[in-house]
């Protein structure tokens, strides 16, 4: 009689994708995994920088400094007077100069220039980091079944996010804008995150022998599945919002806490109409919902803290642990940056604070998923 196969059993209850069966299988080692994670490590904490560097462009109004989306030539910056005078000429045609600006100088028009160039520069070299280490790994054969797919996503969200960038400058290149429009800087902003969190997916993918995740879905927890991705959805919300607040400068008008200027609840929060533009557009309601999002995270953080503490995997505790320490610091941040009017540096670190959070969320929820190691309970 043909023995059957325990890892064919197993897919059949838990509906294990294809790939990660043919990976489970084939035990042998995979020799070229810590470079893969090398380069996707390079990847994320460029990505990371990139973000940062782009709420630093929000914070000092550099983002709309380059009128033109040129992917290739644009690498190079002004190199005479003559271009300078030129990329200087075509800021002056734009609302932000017109009706904000008029008395900037060339010297002060430098400044956020450099600061947006090195911001676009980022992602060019985001980008060629991302095509030599695929080329490398793809072309070489150095990757197993299913994994080519899978960093030519991160290739495709990049140039869809370079494509998204340009389409929340030109929103600030018309009419009457002095400022990009908030819902596109928060869809810029979330596909970053996005990219982040699937960089940093992968690099815990790779951090165990795929026969070993294939054995830790059968202990993956539920309920703690459940809660991350409640909070990861809380927290992409909770992003947005903070994205809606920096977009419309909705940070500086209430430098108050618990209280904002005084009151519980604005009076103005729903001043202007239609309605539903004061979710986008009114910076009272704005902040105000950026404010209560802050305290629902925090509750439910603390529920997720306390059931993860009772998971029977230390990785899993560990983790619940630090996401909770980050919310409650990114918490203080935020009251911090709140009744500082949102300065730069606060402001910034605040930014700072919201990115590790949310990759401490994915980790959590990697760790539920793929309990890996052995159980408390099981040693007893």
């Amino acid at each position: 009689m043909k023995e059957r196969n325990i890892f064919v059993e197993v897919e059949s209850r838990n509906e294990v994708p294809k790939a990660e069966l043919a990976d489970a299988v084939d035990g042998t080692s995979w020799k070229n995994r810590i470079a893969i994670r090398r380069w996707l490590a390079t990847l994320i904490a460029g990505v990371v920088l990139t973000i940062l560097v782009g709420g630093a462009t929000r914070l000092f109004d550099a983002g709309l400094a380059i009128t033109e989306w040129k992917p290739i030539s644009g690498a190079l910056p002004p190199l005479s007077a003559a271009d300078w005078n030129s990329e200087f000429e075509k800021y002056k045609q734009i609302p932000e100069f017109m009706l904000q600006n008029s008395q900037m100088t060339l010297a002060e028009f430098k400044g956020i220039y450099w600061l947006e160039w090195v911001h676009r520069q980022l992602g060019r070299v985001l980008g060629v980091i991302w095509l030599t280490g695929f080329l490398w790994f793809a072309v070489g054969r150095k990757l197993r079944p299913g994994w080519t797919s899978r960093l030519l996503v991160l290739g495709v969200l990049g140039g869809t996010q370079a494509l998204l960038g340009w389409w929340m400058v030109q929103s600030g290149l018309i009419g009457t804008a002095v400022d990009v429009a908030s819902y596109k800087l928060a869809v810029h902003l979330l596909m970053a995150f996005f990219i982040s969190g699937l960089i940093l997916w992968y690099i815990l993918l790779l951090g165990h022998e795929p026969r070993d995740l294939f054995q830790a879905r059968r202990n993956r927890e539920p309920k703690l599945g459940l809660l991350s991705w409640i909070l990861l959805s809380a927290l992409t919300v909770q992003i947005a919002l903070g994205a809606l607040v920096s977009g419309i400068d909705a940070g500086a008008a209430f430098p108050t806490w618990p209280l904002m200027n005084g009151q519980l609840v604005p009076s103005d929060a729903f001043a202007l109409t239609p309605l539903a533009v004061n979710f986008l557009e009114n910076p009272s309601l704005v902040q105000f919902n950026h404010r209560i999002a802050a305290y629902l995270i925090l509750a439910g953080v603390a529920v997720l803290w306390w059931k993860g503490r009772q998971s029977p995997y230390q990785t899993t505790r560990k983790a619940s642990n630090l996401l909770a320490v980050a919310t409650v610091a990114q918490a203080v941040l935020g009251v911090v940056t709140a009744v500082h009017g949102a300065n730069p540096p606060t402001a910034i670190l605040h930014q700072l604070g919201s990115i590790i959070l949310f990759l401490l969320a994915v980790w959590f929820m990697f760790a539920g998923r793929y309990p890996v190691g052995r159980s408390v309970r099981s040693a007893r």
